[in-house]
């Protein structure tokens, strides 16, 4: 027997096979943004200060390094 979250999860990756490369991107871009948006929201931040804020999350614990300082 499945469960309501098997079916779901089988729908969706279904849903996503029948996409195109670019209509995938194009979720990708579009769930970024709501995501960042949350981000935004959450932590009163202006889209700036949120995307620098992301970054230096994605430094932590890695070794340093020049070429990941420079801001892109």
């Amino acid at each position: 027997m499945t469960s309501v979250n098997d079916d779901l999860r089988r729908e969706q990756r279904e849903r996503i096979a029948r996409m195109t490369p670019a209509e995938r991107i194009a979720l990708v871009e579009k769930l970024g943004e709501e995501g960042l948006a949350a981000f935004m929201s959450a932590t009163n931040m202006d889209r700036e200060s949120a995307l620098k804020a992301i970054r230096r999350s994605r430094r932590v614990g890695r070794r340093p390094s020049r070429s990941a300082d420079e801001e892109r």
